[in-house]
């Protein structure tokens, strides 16, 4: 019996020693690259807010940087996966065009409790991101041509990063117009970088709202009201679509009516995507994983594809 107590005590002992050696050794985890390995896709990276800029009043503009002090190394139309510890994580599509800094910029609308989280951070709070994950925009295929750009609503998010790759090598690209739809004229996204995109006179850019509106003195009705009268040659355009899932059919028809070809058309698709790496199976249409072979697509390439458009 005393060598049973003996035994227990010694065990206790050993025991609350350990801690105490934990206690005293322990150091802060080291997140610096050195210890892990950030070009894994499964790894996140610390990041902190470097700029907030309010668009709209459900929209803002958020300079994200990271930590790391590398690159993101995206390409445009690619997106991350972004985490806030207590609030989840959301794919977040990349809206500044690729950088050797570490810096990259992000638009993000309020709608659920990671987005609400991220509104009410500032400056200098610390978030994690995965990525950049996705297919991008095929800058290289479509230097040399026309492009068409046609946007509703926040999908010109994603088309930005595009779009000013594509002004930062003006000369390499043919004609470049731009239509872009919104509901009313308080959701029109990046009103002063428009301004300044078409004053410089490389781009043309016309926008629509759906509705009448007393402030608003331009056009009205939905984006596919501004192609009848546009002047394309369909032999060389390609067009460029992001936007609700509803618009894509029509405006798809439109551009069938300007006999613009499917393997011309450049679709980015929504979806809900949880992981980013086309393992959980959220974001699968049939047997693709937009997570992993979108989001961007080429139209011909899913024109057959069951609830794709």
């Amino acid at each position: 019996m005393n060598s049973l107590k003996s035994q227990t005590k010694t065990e206790v002992e050993q025991k609350k020693e350990g801690d105490k050696r934990i206690t005293s050794t322990s150091q802060p985890l080291n997140l610096s690259s050195s210890v892990f390995d950030i070009s894994s896709p499964y790894i996140s990276r610390l990041a902190r807010i470097d700029g907030v800029a309010r668009l709209t009043e459900k929209e803002r503009l958020f300079k994200i940087a990271i930590e790391d002090n590398k690159s993101l190394g995206h390409s445009p139309g690619q997106f991350i996966m972004l985490s806030i510890p207590g609030y989840g994580e959301a794919p977040i599509s990349i809206s500044s065009p690729p950088s050797k800094k570490n810096t990259f910029e992000i638009c993000v609308r309020a709608v659920g409790n990671l987005t609400n989280a991220l509104h009410r951070l500032t400056k200098g709070d610390r978030l994690w991101i995965r990525g950049p994950y996705g297919k991008p925009f095929p800058v290289e295929e479509i230097k040399g041509k026309d492009l068409l750009f046609i946007a509703g609503g926040i999908g010109l998010v994603p088309m930005r990063s595009l779009i000013k790759t594509v002004l930062n090598t003006r000369l390499t690209f043919g004609k470049i117009n731009l239509l872009y739809g919104v509901k009313n004229p308080d959701e029109i996204l990046f009103k002063d970088e428009m301004s300044q995109w078409e004053g410089s006179g490389n781009i043309s850019i016309q926008i629509t709202i759906d509705k009448p509106h007393p402030e608003w003195k331009g056009h009205t009705g939905v984006v596919t009201t501004l192609m009848p009268p546009l002047k394309i040659d369909e032999t060389k355009t390609s067009a460029i679509v992001v936007g609700p899932p509803i618009m894509y059919k029509y405006v798809i028809m439109s551009l069938g009516d300007k006999r613009i070809s499917g393997h011309d058309i450049y679709v980015s698709l929504e979806r809900r995507m949880k992981c980013g790496l086309g393992k959980c199976g959220h974001c699968q249409i049939n047997s693709v994983y937009v997570c992993q072979e979108g989001p961007v697509f080429r139209l011909s390439d899913i024109r057959y594809l069951r609830e794709a458009i």
